[in-house]
């Protein structure tokens, strides 16, 4: 089976019952990657595959095992799967996970575990998960880093996070958006 679509299928499975707002977050933010096909040549299946998964981990079956840290959670959920290792490494590393892990005792063994996937394809995760809302609908990364504080509260572990990932979100976004402009594809 083609892994977009054992991609959608999987997390379909996992969200959209019990999380279809989630649900409806990760199919906007693969429609997003869809959309970066131009510029990502030969990786853009594997982007849109790790966004429509990046949010798995949230899945009440894979988050009341695990760390409660979605991240790695649905990461090691998909290695068991024996999903692509790239794909994996993306969902693990998605939208700046790594200063929310350390905000939660477990950036070691997030970065031990699973190394950095491509610059390029980070950024592209970022900016597709960054510019969409909760509900799926296309958003900037402002509106939805001040969306994201004003959900979990300014003083939680995620309004921490998100305000410290803030410079690197908004950069990627930029990174994004600039080889969208080269490419000609830019809306």
């Amino acid at each position: 089976m083609d892994t977009t679509v054992w991609s959608y299928e999987l997390a379909e499975s996992l969200l959209s019952t019990d999380l279809p707002r989630r649900w409806a977050h990760s199919k906007g933010v693969a429609g997003k990657a869809r959309a970066l096909a131009p510029v990502l040549g030969p990786d853009a299946e594997l982007l849109e595959s790790a966004a429509v998964l990046h949010d798995i981990g949230y899945s009440p079956r894979i988050a009341d095992l695990g760390t409660g840290f979605h991240p790695l959670d649905g990461a090691r959920f998909l290695r068991v799967e024996n999903v692509d290792e790239r794909i994996v490494r993306l969902v693990a590393h998605h939208s700046c996970a790594l200063l929310e892990a350390e905000e939660r005792g477990l950036r070691r063994e997030l970065e031990e575990e699973f190394p950095l996937e491509e610059p390029h394809l980070v950024d592209a995760l970022i900016y597709c998960d960054m510019t969409t809302t909760p509900d799926g609908t296309p958003t900037t990364t402002p509106d939805r880093i001040a969306e994201i504080v004003g959900r979990y509260g300014p003083d939680s572990i995620v309004g921490r996070f998100i305000r410290r990932a803030e410079p690197e979100i908004d950069a990627a976004a930029r990174r994004v958006e600039g080889r969208l402009v080269e490419a000609g594809t830019a809306t």
